[in-house]
């Protein structure tokens, strides 16, 4: 698989996402251990619904991006902008790093700064969201790190292996990210 280096940082790039890395994805997608973090455990992925959400996001103007390991050009998992309205100049922001090996590492932090950057500086984004499950702790320090900041929180809106978990809303504005730095 060829990548390119639109994004750049360290030890990681960000790619424009490519259609024929949908198995990696449906794999990854496959697992609970990820799924349940992503709030995604009900779905049923396979390659036809994979490569058609691609289509979709690339179709709606998002911003997708596989995260490529430098040192050896391996995708590792993928980073996007979506809902982006370019009038209040807001985005929404998703992530997740698929194989076990490469968690804490610091490539999800190293991706979301890249990402955040490109958001704020080239696109002109004043306002980027995200929600995450309050068991995930591993995403919450990682965007914590970044300068995310919690501002809402929708009490037992996700039922997963039998429990009920809240989901968790977090922004970082421009001013913010650059002070943070």
């Amino acid at each position: 698989m060829k990548y390119f280096n639109k994004i750049d940082s360290d030890n990681i790039y960000l790619s424009p996402i490519n259609i024929e890395d949908a198995p990696i994805y449906v794999k990854w997608l496959s697992n609970p251990d990820i799924t349940d973090k992503l709030h995604s455990t009900k779905r049923v992925f396979n390659l036809v619904n994979e490569k058609e959400y691609i289509n979709k996001r690339l179709e709606d103007g998002d911003y997708i991006f596989s995260i490529i390991r430098k040192k050896d050009d391996t995708i590792i998992g993928n980073i996007g902008l979506e809902r982006i309205d370019y009038i209040d100049r807001t985005a929404t922001l998703g992530i997740f790093i698929g194989d076990s090996n490469n968690h804490d590492k610091g490539y999800g932090s190293e991706a979301l700064r890249a990402l955040l950057n490109y958001g704020f500086s080239v696109l002109n984004l004043n306002n980027i969201g995200l929600s995450v499950i309050d068991f995930n702790e591993r995403a919450i320090h990682c965007y914590n790190k970044v300068g995310f900041k919690e501002y809402g929180r929708r009490h037992q809106a996700y039922y997963v292996n039998n429990e009920y978990h809240d989901i968790i809303y977090m922004e970082v504005l421009k001013d913010e990210f650059y002070n943070n730095k």
